[in-house]
């Protein structure tokens, strides 16, 4: 059993949901919310969960060979492919641009730039705002969701069919967030239309991640550097029901694309070696 991937995907999934949510539901049964510092801390140490997670398992049930596979993807700059920081770096962006010009056509409504000026004003604030988005998503995430989970479902599905599961539990595992007064997901409220909305972006962008995932020699770093431009684009330049709305469609059509160009079985053209499994 040990060695049947969806073995140690089952218990990674279990594993991160438990450390995560364990942390979140005082948080849920707190009166105080964000506004309270324990509680503030308990919010951010729930996100380190699918880190942890994937940690014991590669330092408890995997062998050295695999542990050793597990830090280089997360730290080889040189796995990273030249063409490829492109969209890692303005594709996000670029769907949020796109996104705000339709909802300014349609409702006259724009971004709120009080982030950005703030930064204009204070730009020595800005080295450890990036540090700490960086902390705060895309580095105890991406050790998780890519840096262990996303290769097990590889080896037993397509590559499409992985990060749509994938998807559904990375935003499955937000849920208590939405109950968490004062969080950004709390904001969106559960059960509404911009609820859906985030959870289907979520899903969507799962598959952009394992695109660029694959065709950079399975680089965990790509993920890593990927979550931080979206943390960081939404931080500066924060949505609203309708330019969500059509940040998603924009996206759709985006992963429709990646999804017919670069094929599903591994949504990379030729199909490398590395894609999708552990050799050692």
């Amino acid at each position: 059993m040990r060695s049947d991937p969806l073995w140690g995907f089952g218990l990674y999934v279990g594993l991160a949901f438990g450390l995560s949510w364990t942390c979140w539901i005082p948080a849920v049964l707190s009166d105080q919310g964000m506004r309270s510092p324990p509680i503030q801390w308990l919010v951010y140490a729930g996100i380190l969960g699918p880190a942890l997670a994937g940690l014991v398992l590669v330092y408890f049930v995997d062998d050295k060979a695999r542990r050793a596979d597990y830090w280089a993807r997360a730290v080889q700059f040189r796995r990273l492919r030249s063409a490829w920081l492109v969209p890692i770096f303005l594709i996000y962006p670029a769907a949020t641009a796109v996104a705000f010009v339709l909802a300014y056509a349609v409702a006259g409504h724009g971004p709120d730039l009080q982030q950005a000026k703030h930064f204009a004003w204070n730009p020595l604030s800005i080295p450890g705002f990036m540090l700490w988005t960086l902390m705060l998503g895309p580095l105890p995430e991406e050790l998780g969701w890519r840096g262990y989970a996303l290769d097990r479902l590889q080896q037993k599905w397509t590559a499409l069919t992985s990060s749509l599961m994938l998807g559904l539990i990375w935003a499955t595992w937000h849920m208590p967030l939405f109950l968490v007064k004062g969080s950004y997901q709390n904001n969106l409220v559960l059960g509404s239309l911009s609820s859906g909305v985030y959870c289907v972006t979520i899903v969507l962008l799962s598959v952009l991640f394992t695109w660029i995932y694959n065709n950079n020699n399975r680089s965990t770093l790509s993920a890593i550097l990927l979550h931080f431009v979206l943390n960081l684009t939404g931080t500066i330049l924060p949505g609203f029901p309708l330019a969500d709305a059509f940040k998603a469609l924009v996206l759709a059509m985006v992963v429709a694309v990646v999804a017919v160009r670069w094929k599903s079985q591994t949504l990379v053209r030729a199909a490398q070696r590395t894609v999708g499994c552990f050799r050692p």
